[in-house]
């Protein structure tokens, strides 16, 4: 990021100056980073070690854990500091990487999602031919690709975003670095990488939602067609957990482009910005827990392994 002046550092407003408001946040935000970390490491863990989790889907969920613990690392940490310390300011370095990582890590994210989508749609709708359809090379190219399409997504408006001049204006009103209000105290004429921006999300968004619809077009298409309740039912089960999380994740980005007003935007940004950075990331390892019985059963199993060696 370029500068006029010679000024080296951000100013990060943060969401309040309520000094009992700020406790409650660090108290929360430090619970919700301590669970989400725990919990996701728990899931990368169990489908390491447990042979029953070695199929597709686990392999999928397995690297959505390490990007929801990259995700919120690289914003909660930062903050928690920030009001722990009162200093709210941060190098720009720090910003441009800050900005570079939580985008990428978002964006991933989303591509991933498509990608555990189309692997329900196989197993559900092509189960003869799920293992050879989403064998172990497969998968890994999905995996690389959601990584590559995001970085070719981002790098382009984040690249422009690097060349802004900011002047003698240093203040962002936000909690992290993001490019909406970074754009807004730059000196610079932005409307090409505000564009871009949109066109970016966008495309991001519509291309990964669309593979998400089609799926599960498919996927309820063919469990209706089941004879018995209890396919149905078994059929729905597996699919449960993954259409939670993909409706906060959705969810959370829709409330963020439809705004009440103008007024309420940087208010209502920053509220799903908190949402999406802590407590989703807190949620997933729950949902996929508490409503996946061979995670559920690896996590018992796992847990009696432990008990059985402390006694030894």
């Amino acid at each position: 990021m370029k500068n006029q002046t010679a000024l080296t550092t951000f100013i990060l407003l943060g969401l309040t100056d309520d000094m009992q408001l700020k406790i409650l946040l660090l108290i929360f935000l430090f619970l919700s980073y301590v669970l989400s970390v725990s919990g996701n490491l728990t899931i990368i863990t169990l489908t390491l070690i447990d042979s029953h989790l070695k199929t597709p889907m686990y392999l999928f969920l397995q690297n959505f854990s390490f990007l929801e613990i990259s995700f919120t690392t690289a914003c909660v940490p930062r903050f928690l500091y920030s009001i722990l310390s009162g200093d709210k300011s941060i190098t720009y370095n720090a910003c441009a990487s800050q900005l570079l990582f939580t985008d990428l890590f978002g964006v991933t994210e989303f591509f991933l999602l498509a990608a555990m989508s189309y692997d329900r749609y196989v197993a559900i709708c092509k189960p003869l031919h799920y293992t050879t359809i989403m064998n172990s090379r497969v998968c890994k190219n999905f995996i690389l690709f959601c990584w590559v399409a995001a970085l070719i997504i981002i790098l382009p408006p984040i690249s422009l975003v690097w060349g802004l001049e900011f002047c003698d204006l240093n203040v962002i009103d936000h909690f992290c670095c993001d490019a909406s209000p970074i754009l807004k105290i730059s000196c610079s004429d932005t409307w090409l990488i505000e564009q871009m921006v949109i066109v970016c999300a966008g495309l991001t968004f519509i291309i990964t939602l669309m593979c998400v619809v089609l799926s599960y077009i498919y996927i309820i298409r063919t469990i209706l067609r089941f004879p018995s309740a209890q396919q149905k039912k078994k059929a729905f089960s597996t699919c449960s957990s993954h259409m939670i999380v993909i409706s906060i994740t959705y969810g959370s980005c829709i409330f963020i482009y439809v705004k009440p007003s103008a007024k309420d935007e940087v208010a209502i940004n920053k509220g799903i910005s908190l949402l999406i950075t802590s407590i989703s990331p807190m949620l997933n390892p729950f949902i996929y827990t508490l409503r996946n019985k061979q995670v559920k059963q690896a996590l018992h199993d796992s847990i009696k392994k432990i008990a059985f060696l402390s006694k030894m």
